[in-house]
């Protein structure tokens, strides 16, 4: 086969940092960076939306001593403007017009049309996701599962699990509630598995994780027989409170209470379903407090020096929790524990963290393949409504 050219545009770079191992093939092709491209990215990595691609692709590109890159006499004497001019007048300068110039931006391709070099976009393109997104819960077929992954085995998934490879043929009934996924139901089934202790759950809004949650919480703790567990924590980063938080009235859960609304909406929605009496204070009155002894609501600042033990944690919007909240967090969990931890690391609401640098996807990327820990990305046709379904088809 005739060994290819490749130029890469800074795009495909911070798209997918990966790109130039993926299309060098071995030692196949040739690939080349243009010195103006190191430039764009020595520009981007004190952005903080993307800073961390950019050190990535950086570090991909000092590991590759096969990588071509032009040198800079020519580039530095360029003063266009656009970056993507200087980017096709070093091709041209080079000699490499015959190089196809690999970029997803358009305006770009069509600038190489009037020069003359050939164009082709990378279409293994990864922009922005995080490793809690790329890491599924499924493991590609043939390849080895980790554990308490899931494989696609002739259409069904199996489970490979504490107790090895089990097809999950059936569906999950908890405290009234039935998957309407696929992956609804195989969450369900990490979250109910006996030697799972931790478990992460990543997905946009409206596919249903908070709910699942809570009604495997009170599964687990009310009507699981020989469970160890007696009370359920909610554990909720609450950045946008800050200071404020003291000026309210009342107690922990009357102060959380306007942020943890819906956690209250969807108890009740349960509550409906299959009255969970004990969990509330008095399930008579319209108030709906919680009882304390069962279900108790935590701020994250408030777990520092306790030793939580014999119960059900779900930490919710945990893309809000730094890498140290994270840690100091996960160490409170004592014996007898089930940890569910929910978010989305495209909603970093912290303004000191990112898509990659958060306490979700650090749990992922470094807890991932360990014998109690399970990881699994929500999605599918179905969320919480026919609105919502639009919303998250259309990608507005």
């Amino acid at each position: 086969m005739a060994q290819k050219h490749f130029v890469l545009d800074t795009n495909v770079l911070i798209e997918n940092p990966k790109c130039i191992a993926a299309l060098r093939n071995g030692q196949e092709n040739q690939i080349y960076i243009p010195y103006t491209v190191l430039t764009e990215l020595d520009g981007l990595k004190k952005d903080p939306r993307i800073g961390h691609i950019v050190s990535q692709a950086v570090r991909f590109i000092l590991d590759d001593d096969l990588v071509n890159i032009f040198p800079p006499d020519f580039a530095l004497t360029l003063t266009d403007d656009v970056m993507d001019d200087r980017i096709l007048k070093e091709i041209m300068h080079m000699g490499h017009e015959d190089a196809a110039l690999i970029t997803n931006d358009r305006i770009l391709q069509i600038k190489a049309g009037c020069y003359g070099i050939p164009c082709e976009e990378y279409r293994d393109s990864d922009p922005f996701r995080s490793e809690s997104q790329r890491y599924t819960g499924f493991v590609e077929e043939g390849d080895k599962p980790v554990h308490n992954s899931f494989q696609w085995e002739s259409g069904t998934p199996v489970f490979y699990g504490p107790d090895g490879p089990k097809p999950i043929g059936y569906n999950h009934e908890i405290w009234g509630v039935k998957p309407r996924s696929v992956y609804q139901n195989l969450a369900f089934e990490l979250m109910l598995q006996e030697g799972i202790d931790l478990i992460t759950i990543q997905s946009e809004a409206g596919y249903g994780k908070t709910f699942l949650s809570l009604a495997a919480a009170l599964y687990l703790m009310l009507e699981r027989k020989d469970n160890p567990y007696r009370k359920i924590y909610l554990v909720k980063p609450v950045v946008e409170i800050g200071a404020k938080m003291g000026y309210l009235p009342g107690d922990i859960e009357e102060k959380m209470l306007p942020y943890i609304k819906y956690v209250q909406d969807l108890l009740m929605k349960l509550h409906d379903i299959r009255p969970c009496n004990r969990v509330f204070a008095d399930p008579s009155s319209d108030s709906f407090k919680f009882n304390p002894k069962k279900f108790e609501i935590q701020p994250v600042a408030f777990l520092r020096g306790m030793n939580i033990e014999n119960a059900v944690v779900i930490v919710d919007e945990m893309q809000n929790l730094s890498r140290g909240e994270t840690r100091a967090l996960l160490t409170r969990m004592g014996e007898g524990v089930k940890c569910i931890c929910l978010g989305d690391t495209r909603q970093v609401d912290n303004q000191y963290l990112n898509e990659s640098n958060n306490g979700l996807n650090w749990t992922v990327k470094k807890l991932k393949g360990y014998k109690n820990y399970a990881h699994m990305v929500l999605k599918g046709d179905r969320s919480r409504g026919p609105i919502t379904d639009i919303v998250l088809k259309s990608k507005l």
